[in-house]
């Protein structure tokens, strides 16, 4: 009887043993899982990851598409706007949401027949700012309500937002501008202040407006623009760049690019810098800031291309009224310098810009 009780215990012993290495072993396992979990998650792209530093939320470099061709390299900290489903939070929801409307419908409302008023040529604001001004370097919205008042030098005064958009509607919309009290005015203002609610004032965030392109080394070409639009462009935009409308013929899918129904000489894109940094960070359909299709050089002349074909004038003659102030590639004289009307359109840039530099130095 004793040597079956020493049995057991030397059993009981060996059993313990046993049990005590599982668990060190079980021990071992979590701590493993939690370190692999941990890992995980601060590998995360940093679009995933939450900050509350409105500096490091935006940072404002810029994205050089000439040294950088890998999208996984490039930054992701741009602006994201805010969620509309939150628009029902705000006690001005109403008129954000109906400015939200017009900015992404902006014919259906206000275009040739319109239901609302006949006042423009049938684009919608969309058309230029991407995803009703939300796209990073799609030309959005997100630094307008921080940025405004504030003063330009194409008018030489200081503007506010409802000058901004007006000039959206004579210039873009090649239309009539908007009375600063009426609803759809003030609905598109609730709408864009609404967007940039979350900058800092006087700030501009990474990925507001658009992608500053490099200069390349001669003019853009426009015959070399033709090839690439006929290769890339044209699917969306017809042979002719009338566009294509909707199926209820009231808007544009996508945009007449030049022609009666398309933006005048006197809007932004007709200047072949802002052009090619557009087309360079949101076209063809489908690219993206971080995902670019064109290269700098398809871009500028594409670009030229584009810009060199017919579209309505406008009225210019108020437009910089300090001539030394117009940009490098304004293509309407008088300048401060003595670069041809040709040259300040389709380049080359870079000795315009050393020019201007050194007359800035002089000063």
């Amino acid at each position: 009887m004793s040597n079956e009780k020493q049995q057991l215990e030397s059993i009981i012993k060996e059993l313990t043993k046993v049990i005590s290495k599982l668990i060190t072993l079980v021990i071992f396992l979590l701590a493993l899982v939690a370190a692999l979990l941990v890992t995980s998650i601060n590998g995360l792209p940093e679009i995933f990851k939450k900050s509350n530093s409105a500096e490091e939320k935006y940072s404002s470099s810029k994205i050089n598409f000439a040294s950088n061709d890998n999208p996984s390299e490039k930054t992701a900290d741009v602006w994201i706007a805010p969620d509309t489903s939150t628009i029902s939070n705000e006690e001005n929801k109403d008129a954000i949401r109906y400015g939200h409307k017009l900015i992404s419908k902006t014919a259906y409302y206000l275009g040739p027949k319109g239901k609302v008023a006949h006042m423009s040529n049938g684009m919608n604001c969309q058309n230029c700012h991407l995803d009703a001004g939300t796209k990073p370097f799609g030309n959005n919205y997100s630094g307008v309500a921080s940025t405004y008042p504030k003063f330009r030098e194409r008018s030489g005064n200081i503007e506010n937002i409802y000058k901004r958009v007006n000039d959206c509607f004579e210039r873009s919309l090649n239309g009539q501008t908007l009375d600063t009290m009426r609803r759809e005015m003030q609905a598109i203002k609730a709408y864009i202040i609404w967007l940039g609610k979350d900058v800092p004032k006087k700030e501009k965030p990474k990925g507001a407006g658009i992608t500053d392109l490099a200069y390349i080394n001669r003019a853009a070409n426009p015959e070399k623009g033709k090839t690439i639009y006929i290769q890339k462009c044209k699917n969306c935009h017809a042979e002719n760049g009338e566009g294509k409308l909707n199926i209820d013929g009231l808007s544009y899918q996508y945009p007449p690019l030049w022609g009666d129904n398309s933006y005048n000489n006197g809007a932004g894109l007709y200047r072949l810098s802002r052009f090619a940094g557009y087309v360079k960070s949101n076209m063809p359909l489908g690219a993206a800031y971080n995902n670019p299709q064109l290269s700098d050089e398809e871009a500028w002349d594409v670009a030229a291309f584009v810009n060199s074909r017919p579209r309505p004038k406008k009225d210019l003659h108020l437009d910089w009224p300090k001539i030394s102030g117009k940009p490098i590639d304004y293509p309407f004289g008088p300048y401060a310098d003595n670069f041809s009307e040709t040259q300040h359109k389709y380049g080359p840039f870079e000795p315009i810009a050393k020019a201007k530099k050194e007359q800035t130095k002089n000063k």
